[in-house]
């Protein structure tokens, strides 16, 4: 029999997690700070096969009504089956129903978990499921205007050129703020794995390490993105999730939009403007006084970084924030060349930062980075490859 429970945010580390005190433990976040989409009204139980073994339904509500075919949420599930020592990531293939990866609609939904190897729980006391939503864009396939070339047109594959033409993707709306990385820190760091300590700065960072190896956020500092993140460190908290970096041509058309923003098997809306600079087009960021990301320094409002979405009137033509200024993105590419033979661990970052000049801030501007790299300027966001809609 399942039980249905809601109540309010523990004031442990785990800021966005609500616990459940029975045989199975379920953990929502629902944040409206943090980026983790409101999820509520959880059950779950377990149930008999016919196969001999049991499975898991997993049934959580939705409700944030900006949820959409062009505006989904990624849910993803973990679990622990030894009361919250190790945690894992429930497999996409474990899953069915209309409840895990991409939700294009908001709504009550329904997740089963098979498989009678991983849900034949000797003790479900010591049992605990976690399920966290993060908001996402939809890309359709199609060519783009691209602009930018690998390793600034010296890369050593010479004549090759990019591919313009992508299939469709998804990416995160924002960039990943520091209580969600909190949040992942808390599930995994016991030994402080993902965490160093210029991330406690607490004008660039603010993730404050505690002598238990958990992890809180200097208050106020929820919304903003998480800085000092290597190349590594953000492939894990993405992994953590079931996602990963987008490719420098996935983040540039994701700021571009295609040359149909409807993809290029519908094609009934046209970009008007399908090799802008910026996001919002082709105006300069600081054009008439008015700022449209952050960059250069204090002058935009922000001494540093500035919360996700502040400058969402100014977003992509899928509403993806902040592709320009804030932090350089980290990108799933690497940086090669003819000139770094040896040295080919770089990866491309891209999108400027709270530091960089406005015209650094562009849609082709990129810079490399050694993957062990951690500053104040570096941070990223999650993409995944076409999902179906569920």
């Amino acid at each position: 029999m399942g039980q249905r429970w809601s109540g309010q945010p523990s004031k442990e580390t785990m800021r966005c997690s609500v616990w459940l005190s029975l045989s199975i433990v379920v953990v929502l976040c629902h944040c409206s700070y943090c980026k983790w989409l409101e999820v509520n009204d959880l059950e779950v139980r377990q149930e008999p096969t016919e196969l001999g073994g049991p499975r898991i339904v997993v049934e959580y509500d939705i409700k944030d009504p900006n949820i959409s075919e062009a505006s989904p949420a990624y849910v993803f599930l973990r679990y622990s089956a030894d009361a919250g020592d190790t945690w894992r990531l429930i497999p996409m293939e474990s899953l069915r129903g209309s409840g895990f990866g991409i939700v294009a609609k908001p709504g009550q939904k329904k997740v089963i978990w098979w498989g009678t190897g991983q849900t034949s729980f000797a003790d479900l006391s010591l049992v605990e499921v976690r399920v966290r939503a993060v908001q996402m864009a939809r890309v359709p396939a199609g060519k783009f205007a691209l602009k930018s070339l690998p390793g600034g047109g010296r890369d050593e594959s010479g004549s090759i050129e990019p591919d313009p033409n992508l299939a469709p993707y998804y990416i995160a709306k924002y960039e990943t703020t520091i209580s969600m990385y909190a949040d992942y820190l808390n599930e995994i760091g016991g030994e402080g794995a993902g965490w160093n300590r210029r991330m406690s700065n607490p004008e660039r960072c603010g993730i404050i390490q505690h002598s238990n190896h958990t992890y809180s956020v200097k208050p106020g500092r929820e919304d903003f993105p998480v800085t000092y993140v290597s190349w590594y460190d953000a492939v894990a908290f993405l992994q953590w999730c079931g996602l990963r970096l987008p490719t420098e041509a996935e983040w540039e058309k994701a700021l571009r939009g295609g040359l149909h923003l409807d993809g290029d098997r519908v094609k009934k809306n046209p970009n008007p403007m399908p090799r802008r600079r910026y996001p919002w087009g082709d105006q300069d960021p600081n054009a008439g006084g008015l700022w449209r990301c952050n960059c250069d320094g204090d002058k935009d409002g922000f001494a540093y970084t500035a919360p996700v979405g502040s400058f969402s009137r100014f977003s992509s033509p899928y509403g993806v924030c902040d592709l320009a200024g804030n932090v350089g993105e980290w990108t799933l590419d690497w940086y090669s060349t003819s000139y770094h033979v040896g040295l080919d661990g770089f990866r491309m970052v891209r999108g400027g930062s709270w530091m960089a000049y406005p015209s650094a801030c562009d849609a082709i501007t990129g810079a490399t980075r050694l993957p062990l790299k951690e500053n104040s300027i570096m941070g990223f966001r999650g993409a995944t490859g076409p999902i179906k809609s569920r």
